[in-house]
């Protein structure tokens, strides 16, 4: 008897370590594909027009920076 039931007990554990478990989602937070289908599209980013740059040599442009990952940190003195 006890042959079987550790043979069911093995069987039950193994399948309740198949079974996939979603990840927890805090109460309250929005689904995110259905945050990301209602975001609008915009178009395109407009061109930067600033002519002074920290740490720059020259004004960046985003035709020069396209297909590049970059990082854009905006703040300002106040």
């Amino acid at each position: 008897m006890k042959k079987y039931l550790a043979w069911i007990l093995a069987a039950v554990l193994a399948a309740a370590c198949t079974v996939p478990v979603a990840p927890p989602v805090a109460r309250g937070a929005p689904d995110p594909q259905t945050t990301a289908d209602a975001l609008a599209d915009l178009g395109p980013a407009p061109e930067w027009d600033n002519e002074i740059w920290l740490n720059a040599e020259t004004p960046l442009r985003l035709a020069n920076l396209r297909g590049q990952v970059i990082l854009v940190d905006m703040w300002t003195f106040g």
